[in-house]
């Protein structure tokens, strides 16, 4: 039987992989939600996906990178 820290499930989730692609969701559904206010309709996730990666993950990637060296003390 397996400990309540060593499930499969705790693994995924509390991996920073995991919270990376969480934190990127939320940016891409976020993005879908202007485009879509602006157009008045709803553009579709995959638009939305492709849009906001042609055009803010490059820069979205790096804040984020700079952000969490920040809170890690690290500095480079």
């Amino acid at each position: 039987m397996n400990s309540p820290q060593t499930e499969p499930t705790d693994l995924v989730t509390n991996s920073v992989l995991y919270k990376e692609f969480l934190a990127e969701r939320d940016e891409i559904l976020r993005h879908k939600w202007i485009e879509s206010e602006k157009i008045g309709r709803d553009i579709g996730f995959e638009k939305a996906l492709l849009d906001w990666i042609l055009k803010y993950r490059s820069g979205w990637r790096s804040n984020r990178s700079r952000t969490m060296r920040s809170h890690a003390g690290i500095t480079s």
